[in-house]
């Protein structure tokens, strides 16, 4: 099974934009961020080749002299020329060529020039490319380009992360049909049945050691092979180290690095905020803020603010400077642990704080693929929900337990705030008292 098999939920996404530009005649072209090695090319090239008469796709990484399209004039019938002219035997087709300009951050001039190839209906274009989250100025390879002009409101944004839960169990050969038979439970008092209890929890932790990576995804699929996942990790994690050391500015390289090492660390030892001073003794955020920053911008990690209120909008409510920071993709994160870590969660036999840690990552990078902001609350000392969500219109508090333990907090928050739901994800089955609604970890796929 090659990795342009995965089955990914984003491409319905493309879909709806395609229509939407050829029906509603949307001036926009598509840009996908995300971080390295989520499948952005895959993606379009698959659906470009499937959906369209005609694809062509520009590589300015491995295509750099085909900067010279977009020098001059910035017209879409002067760059449309210049295409033709440049690239032997590429057949456009009105209404029906997709063109993908894939690692768009080193052509400049490419992305100014988006706002005129979406104001022209002949062609879609979809664009592309690595650590485009990064803010004008912080990137520090000479190879990408600065932008004279962000196509703003020519441009519809979608971030795409490595596969969720549901879209590893589709390349595990599980169909849509038996994986919303689950969904099933969070509707019913009955309870999950034994069976499928197990091979879910089994499956779930399979996840947090295979992570949602394409590549190693699509190897775990055909090799079920957990020595083959770890060294493909590795690669991954030493792509991202590259991507620091290239991109990071001056002396931010090493400190964008000391807080990456720092958050498998901070996880571990289940913290209840980022804290400078673990990255280097007696630091603040004066040091590393900005470096924090270039972390969440790359989309390596993802932050979660702590709330002040527990009230509608949460980002209103959020204080900057409390933090925790998840990695992107637990997979990696238990390939940072190692080894014997991975054999033990598998196994079922991890214990201690790192055990809880894993737990709240994977349940982070869940809802934050499924699309929420993460926030946490802490009223004091002692009490803390992991997350709350904004839901229909109400917030909806998160506790996460790595084992079946009281959840003091969550029936606090109850009593204080009277939501209409509450979710507390445990390693156990489904139960229900009053709004309290306890879900198998795996259940987060339908939050």
């Amino acid at each position: 099974m090659g990795d342009n098999m995965l089955e990914r939920k984003i491409y319905g996404e493309l879909l709806a934009w395609k229509k939407k530009r050829q029906e509603e005649k949307v001036r926009k072209c598509l840009l996908i961020k995300g971080a390295r090695q989520v499948g952005k090319s895959y993606i379009v090239k698959a659906f470009g080749e499937k959906e369209y008469d005609s694809f062509v796709c520009i590589d300015f990484y491995r295509q750099p002299e085909l900067k010279v399209i977009f020098e001059g004039e910035l017209t879409a019938e002067a760059i449309y020329k210049r295409m033709s002219a440049n690239i032997p035997g590429m057949k456009l087709v009105p209404g029906n060529t997709l063109i993908f300009l894939d690692e768009i951050q080193r052509c400049g001039n490419a992305r100014t020039a988006v706002k005129f190839l979406a104001e022209d209906f002949r062609f879609d274009v979809i664009s592309s490319g690595s650590l485009l989250g990064l803010s004008y100025g912080m990137d520090a390879d000479d190879e990408v380009d600065e932008i004279a002009s962000v196509p703003v409101g020519y441009e519809t944004q979608l971030t795409m992360y490595s596969l969720d839960f549901e879209e590893f169990l589709w390349a595990d050969g599980y169909s849509h049909e038996a994986v919303l038979e689950l969904k099933d439970y969070l509707s019913c008092e009955e309870q999950i049945h034994d069976s499928i209890h197990k091979k879910f929890e089994e499956l779930f932790r399979e996840f947090m050691v295979v992570g949602g990576m394409p590549e190693v995804v699509a190897d775990f699929a055909q090799h079920k092979d957990f020595g083959r996942v770890y060294d493909l990790q590795e690669n991954i994690l030493n792509e991202y180290k590259d991507d620091i050391s290239k991109h990071a500015r001056g002396k931010e390289k090493q400190l964008v690095r000391m807080c990456y090492d720092a958050v498998p660390k901070q996880l571990a030892k289940e913290l209840k905020k980022f804290q400078y001073s673990t990255v280097e003794k007696g630091q603040t955020r004066r040091k590393f803020g900005s470096s924090v920053q270039w972390l969440i911008d790359s989309c390596m990690v993802n932050p979660c603010y702590n709330i002040s209120e527990p009230f509608l909008p949460l980002m209103a409510n959020a204080k900057e400077e409390q933090f925790k920071l998840y990695i992107n993709d637990t997979g990696l994160l238990t390939c940072i642990y190692g080894f014997e870590t991975k054999k033990a969660i598998l196994n079922n036999t991890l214990k201690g704080n790192a055990k809880g840690g894993l737990y709240e990552n994977v349940i982070a990078e869940s809802l934050v693929k499924r699309g929420y902001k993460l926030y946490y609350y802490k009223p004091d000392d002692n009490h803390e929900l992991e997350f709350l969500l904004e839901k229909d219109g109400e917030i909806v508090p998160v506790e996460v337990k790595a084992t079946n333990s009281a959840t003091i907090s969550l029936n606090n928050f109850i009593k204080d705030y009277k939501p209409k739901v509450a979710y507390k994800l445990i390693a156990n089955k489904n139960g229900k008292v009053d709004e309290k609604l306890t879900l198998p970890h795996y259940m987060v796929m339908f939050l």
